[in-house]
């Protein structure tokens, strides 16, 4: 039985996983593993029940505020893929770059 709605977002199937999910606030970034989510089949949008998002946001203070100790720390690197002087220009749709 599904115990979720249907996507949002592009109203594909929902199933529970268990997943690896990056939880991010501010300025931080912390990886909650094997947590339970329902997953999108088709677009891969995740859901989580309210118990679940109550727990990581209790984790994300305790680590973040707190300074209590997580299980494991990983490290991550950080690149900017674009030059220093990368700029956007606004194209109109359709006038191609």
């Amino acid at each position: 039985m599904n115990r979720y709605a249907d996507c949002s977002y592009c109203g594909g199937e929902v199933v529970e996983q268990t997943i690896e999910y990056d939880y991010r606030r501010a300025k931080h970034l912390m990886v909650v593993t094997n947590v339970r989510a329902g997953v999108c089949r088709q677009c891969g949008e995740k859901y989580f029940k309210p118990d679940v998002l109550k727990k990581m946001d209790s984790v994300y203070h305790g680590i973040f505020e707190r300074n209590e100790k997580p299980q494991r720390t990983l490290s991550i690197p950080a690149v900017s893929p674009c030059p220093g002087n990368y700029q956007v220009k606004n194209v109109p749709i359709g006038e191609g770059y």
